[in-house]
C-alpha cells in the first residue's frame, strides 16, 4: 500500500515491481498476489488494459493504519492494548521516553 500511495493513480504492476518487488526480490507472480489479495480486501480497485493490471487506491493511508493496526492487535494480543504494551515493554522496546509519553497521553484521556 505503501508503493500505492507513494504514487498517482493508476499504478501499474511493472511500476510496483520496480519500486517494490526488486527490493524484496520477489517474483511478478509473488507481487501480483499480493495486489489480488489487497483487491479482494477491499483496499484497492483493479482494471486490466491488455496485459497491463493497473491499481487504484479505496482507501486512505490513516484509514488503512487504523484498520491494520486494529486487526494484528486483535490477532496478537487478544484484542488488548494492554497486552501489545508489555510485550513491547518486556522485549525492551520502549525506553523511558515512550513510558512517560504513553502515560501522559493516558492521563489526557481523562482529563
Amino acid at each position: 500500500m505503501k508503493v500505492v500511495w507513494a504514487n498517482e493513480p493508476p499504478i501499474t504492476t511493472n511500476i510496483i515491481m520496480q519500486q517494490l518487488g526488486n527490493e524484496r526480490d520477489w517474483k511478478a507472480p509473488t507481487t501480483i498476489s499480493l495486489m489480488l489479495r489487497l483487491v479482494e480486501r477491499g483496499f484497492l480497485r483493479t482494471e486490466k488494459n491488455g496485459k497491463e493490471r493497473t491499481y487504484f487506491p479505496l482507501i486512505n493511508k490513516e484509514d488503512y493504519l487504523k484498520f491494520e493496526t486494529g486487526n494484528f492487535i486483535k490477532q496478537f494480543h487478544n484484542n488488548s492494548l494492554l497486552n501489545l504494551v508489555t510485550t513491547v515493554y518486556e522485549d525492551k522496546a520502549m525506553t523511558d521516553e515512550d513510558i512517560d509519553e504513553l502515560l501522559n497521553w493516558a492521563r489526557g484521556l481523562r482529563g
